[in-house]
């Protein structure tokens, strides 16, 4: 057991520990009770949804009590005020088991709420708030205030389309709790089953050795290659971020490596710890975990989560080749050479006991493909970690299994105590129509343009990921904004299948009815101003009909897919966008650089959080063909090459502006595969200038 210990400790990991104060030894007990029980209710599905939901607010409600203070300094930390601290985490744990157990009686009263009941779900919202500011900042608490404020006192004092008539407080109290969108709602119910399960499984990883194995993996690749230890931190980022899905752990984990390797290889400081917190911010976008991204989606969409792990490898491809053009243009511009000279070979580290490591994310990936349940593949998975860790040099003993149970537990409470207190934001958004009305909106102010609806949703999701992380931040502007972008995504499908002539009866019957004038022209080819004239003259609310009818329901499918992960790239952006990036704040720290300005060129290095969203939108990169998909990915890779060379006026040597233009237009182009002939024109035009700088051209430094 000693060993086992001295093992966790020497991983780097903050692992808890039995030994210890008494708080560290709750946190401990805590985190494996929590574990074991949520194992226990995901594999054998013996709990109701609202009772699941419940035991997981409350449990992780107060393990945040015990690890996050109500504020610094000294008052905080005697053991008064730590016991009621403690006191008020095991109230409102008990508050959230009481109201469920009081859901029969409620209704038997008929849709009453007790004395009791008014004082625990008041205790409950207050704990609820607090925790979350503990743990995301005061950013979210704002707005669940605002939140609920809004349909119980001032939407009714409002004007325009935002005015709401005021509900009564015990309506809003019941709906809160009870309801399908609530604190126990389909958000929470995502939080206890899939996203623990996984970030279990990661903690798991984590314990017996994977981070370790996917550093050195990255260093083996890598770590010889110009530009090398930069390479190494967009690779161990990539790699981590498929047991992760935490931008800041990631950072964390990898960083406190990979940012004196770039240190030492001659990377400005500043310019090491950017790169390793945009790399590590796609780790949210690596599947098979992505954060809770992923399942968040699935709820949303109801569109398998092996679908979208599916279609996001590529995307997820194309943005760590983004980062890693990036170093390897300024490896070149700063004449950085690789330093690192213990790397080790690649099939001695995976002959050395690497190998094993391998085989739960394979076993993982294999019963997803047959159809299993995410929980129940992590749950195997899991116990393929503990059989696997056996072929290694740190078998996993029941202290390390135990001590993966409490890390797992306590690296989610951020993340539970988060997606369950957002539920409030969610549901006032879903009572009040909000959600509708600022689709509505955004149609309204996009007219027909499909580019003008991504910049007024990315700058949207540039103000919320100012306070928000990026979870939080996906689930608020999805909901608002997914339907109009869906709706627009998906018109320019309809339009398309007009202009070839592709209608349905039905749909001939809808399209002549409101505009006889154009009945002739049904199913023969047209322009796309005819098509959209046509439209144009056919009410709104049957629109949707005329599309389902004309356009196949796979197309639909994968629109809808594409509107929401479009909505979660552009969220990411809060990771490494001023003033609030956790990633670019946590890198700054290792590598003693100004937060701020670490931020800022993160944010820059960050461009294919931008650009990749933009093949969701107009081209079918997202369930398309796959010679198309494979088409579009070429291309795309080589234009995200082009691009960075235009940013930076270098690729293999100095580029001067004229060249710089063109880079521009061909990335462009490439980026854009809107016609073969046109992609292999910028593709021959974007080889024609590599070859140029190759052999060496003496150009002057772009200014």
């Amino acid at each position: 057991m000693a060993s086992e210990q001295n093992e966790a400790a020497s991983s780097g990991l903050d692992v808890p520990q039995w030994t210890g104060s008494i708080n560290d030894r709750a946190i401990f007990v805590v985190g494996v009770a929590l574990a074991l029980i949520h194992v226990y209710f995901n594999i054998f599905g013996v709990l109701s949804g609202l009772w699941r939901n419940a035991i997981h607010f409350a449990g992780f409600a107060f393990l945040c009590a015990l690890i996050y203070p109500a504020f610094e300094g000294h008052f905080a930390k005697t053991r008064t005020f730590k016991f009621l601290d403690v006191a008020f985490g095991l109230l409102v744990a008990g508050s959230a088991l009481y109201l469920i157990a009081a859901e029969d009686a409620v209704y038997a009263r008929g849709v009453r709420l007790s004395a009791l009941d008014w004082t625990a779900g008041g205790i409950l919202i207050l704990g609820a708030l607090e925790y979350t500011r503990r743990t995301t900042g005061i950013v979210i608490p704002i707005l669940i205030v605002l939140a609920l404020t809004y349909v119980s006192w001032w939407g009714q004092h409002i004007t325009g389309v935002f005015r709401f008539g005021g509900l009564s407080v015990e309506t809003i109290l019941f709906r809160s709790i009870y309801g399908d969108d609530g604190i126990f709602g389909n958000i929470a119910s995502i939080s206890s089953s899939f996203v623990f399960m996984f970030i279990l499984l990661g903690a798991f990883l984590l314990r017996s050795g994977g981070g370790a194995f996917v550093i050195d993996l990255a260093r083996s690749v890598a770590g010889r290659l110009t530009g090398g230890p930069g390479l190494v931190a967009v690779l161990a980022s990539g790699l981590t971020g498929t047991i992760s899905g935490s931008a800041v752990a990631n950072t964390a984990s990898t960083g406190v490596i990979t940012i004196p390797l770039m240190k030492r290889a001659g990377f400005p400081p500043k310019f090491a710890a950017a790169v390793e917190a945009s790399a590590s911010t796609g780790g949210q976008l690596m599947p098979p975990i992505m954060g809770a991204g992923a399942f968040v989606i699935a709820s949303y969409t109801q569109i398998p989560y092996t679908t979208i792990v599916a279609v996001s490898v590529l995307p997820a491809i194309l943005y760590f080749a983004s980062i890693a053009f990036y170093v390897r243009i300024e490896a070149k511009r700063q004449g950085v050479q690789a330093v690192d000279d213990d790397v080790p070979g690649f099939m001695d580290l995976m002959l050395g006991g690497g190998l094993p490591f391998l085989i739960p994310i394979g076993v993982l990936i294999t019963l997803l493909i047959y159809g299993y349940t995410p929980t129940y593949a992590a749950g195997i998975a899991i116990l393929a970690v503990i059989a696997a860790s056996w072929l290694t040099r740190n078998p996993m003993g029941p202290v390390a299994v135990l001590e993966a149970m409490a890390l797992g537990a306590r690296n989610m409470v951020m993340t539970a105590v988060l997606l369950c207190s957002v539920g409030l934001i969610v549901n006032v958004i879903a009572m009040s129509g909000v959600g509708n009305t600022f689709s509505l909106m955004i149609t309204e102010w996009a007219g027909d343009s499909l580019i003008i609806a991504l910049v007024l949703i990315a700058l949207a999701s540039l103000v919320l990921g100012m306070g928000l992380p990026v979870t939080a931040a996906y689930i608020v502007l999805g909901t608002l904004s997914a339907p109009a972008l869906f709706e627009l995504i998906a018109n320019r499908e309809l339009i398309e299948a007009l202009m070839a002539g592709n209608v349905a009866e039905e749909a001939k019957a809808i399209l002549m009815l409101a505009s006889p004038e154009t009945a002739a022209q049904l199913g023969a080819p047209m322009s796309a101003e005819a098509a959209k004239a046509l439209l144009d003259n056919v009410p709104a609310e049957l629109i949707a009909p005329v599309r389902e009818a004309v356009v196949p329901a796979a197309t639909l499918t994968y629109a809808l897919l594409s509107a929401h992960l479009i909505i979660f790239w552009l969220s990411q952006d809060s990771n490494v966008t001023p003033p609030v990036c956790l990633t670019a704040f946590t890198a700054a720290a290792i590598a003693g650089t100004p937060p701020m300005a670490t931020g800022l060129t993160a944010w820059k290095i960050a461009k294919g959080l931008y650009l990749v969203p933009l093949l969701f939108a107009y081209t079918p990169f997202i369930g398309g063909e796959i010679a198309d998909v494979l088409r579009i990915f070429g291309f795309a890779l080589v234009g995200l090459y082009a691009f960075s060379g235009a940013m930076q006026g270098h690729l293999e040597a100095p580029v001067t502006w004229p060249m710089r233009i063109a880079l521009g237009v061909c990335g462009a182009f490439l980026l854009m595969p809107l016609n073969l002939y046109l992609d292999l024109a910028a593709l021959a035009a974007f080889a024609a200038i590599l070859l140029l700088n190759v052999r060496g051209q003496k150009m002057p430094d772009a200014v």
